[in-house]
């Protein structure tokens, strides 16, 4: 493994690797590490470690740029201390980097308030396997001069290039916030009560319904604004102070983990059909679910044709190999795949970045 110091030597070494027919596997904090089928070939790790510098912080602009190997962690340290935030929660937290929490596209329950990254990554630089550093986007929310290319690389596991800066559009702290839980009878009451909340005139930033493994369904909100505001939500929404701080839930991770993906209106009766002992959390408004006991290949397989049918996915993000190899990690080939090729064609010919980990 090598630890490059600067983008510059980062983009040499995948070049240096591209000419020696290497195969080169991009490491952040390891907090993805599972995802994706195991790469056909490991013969150089590269990771982003050196790369953990905050290059721009302006304030007043609600902007900021930092390089990728900066952990999550420090870079909420960095915005807190002007009063701002990032709005990227990804679960199996601590220890994300932001080169690595982009490049697996996993978001958090935030998303419900904030989106995904999708709309606050402004710009990246990212390595190529040519040795080229390629900009897209900038550091300036205004700007919308040429291809949107950022997206591309949101999600691609590094398959089109190593992303080695990136810029973000950044938010103000709240004044004031609570987390809020209530135990439900019965799951119709359930998601009846989470769709009372999603239609409140003001939306909570983030919406959890968690079964756990001896059937007791649990509801928990994050809400956030203004005091005052805040106090009168809390008051319409009836619920208790949850003794678990927001935080906590960003650390919950399993080994036998699945992202379950479909319409709002068919996330109910997807995870219905999940085993009566199974551990998942829902995002019932923004239609995932985490499934953390997705270890049975037959039963993986039934739920993710029950997805699939209603339109939706199901990926694994941590499975043995074993598994993964008899269910697939992706599921039904996507849409796009041809197009996906072309790009991975365009971006990475000799397949030098993760050769099989990803469905190009």
């Amino acid at each position: 493994m090598v630890t490059p110091e600067s983008p510059e030597a980062l983009a040499e070494t995948l070049a240096e690797a591209a000419r020696q027919g290497q195969a080169v596997v991009p490491v952040g904090g390891g907090r993805a590490a599972t995802m994706g089928t195991a790469p056909e070939r490991r013969d150089l790790e590269v990771g982003t470690a050196g790369l953990d510098r905050v290059i721009e912080h302006s304030q007043a602009d609600l902007t900021c740029t930092v390089e990728a190997g900066l952990t999550l962690e420090r870079l909420q340290q960095q915005l807190a201390g002007a009063g701002q935030f990032l709005p990227l929660d990804p679960r199996n937290s601590p220890g994300h980097t932001v080169g690595g929490a982009l490049a697996s596209g996993w978001t958090g329950p935030l998303r419900l308030r904030f989106g995904s990254p999708r709309e606050f990554v402004i710009g990246l630089r990212v390595a190529l396997p040519d040795g080229r550093l390629v900009r897209s986007g900038g550091r300036v929310v205004k700007n919308v001069s040429g291809y949107d290319l950022n997206k591309l690389h949101l999600g691609a596991l590094g398959t089109l290039g190593v992303i080695v800066e990136a810029s973000f559009k950044v938010f103000p702290q709240p004044a004031a916030r609570a987390t809020l839980e209530r135990i439900a009878e019965d799951a119709d009451s359930a998601w009846a009560e989470a769709n009372r909340l999603l239609k409140l005139a003001q939306l909570p930033w983030a919406l959890e319904l968690e079964r756990d493994a001896q059937g007791t369904l649990r509801l928990v909100t994050l809400i956030a604004g203004p005091r005052s505001a805040v106090e009168r939500l809390a008051s319409e929404i009836g619920w208790a102070e949850s003794s678990e701080s927001w935080e906590e839930r960003a650390r919950i991770t399993s080994a036998h983990w699945a992202k379950i993906s479909g319409p709002r209106a068919a996330l109910p009766g997807i995870v219905a059909q999940l085993p009566p002992t199974a551990h998942w959390i829902a995002q019932p408004g923004i239609g995932t679910a985490d499934w953390l006991d997705a270890a049975d290949p037959e039963t993986i397989f039934a739920i993710r044709a029950v997805a699939e049918r209603a339109g939706g996915s199901l990926v694994l993000l941590a499975a043995s190999d074993e598994v993964k190899r008899e269910v697939g990690v992706w599921g039904a080939e996507h849409p796009a795949l041809d197009l996906m090729l072309r790009l991975r064609d365009a971006f990475d010919p000799g397949r030098t970045i993760n050769p099989g980990r990803y469905v190009v």
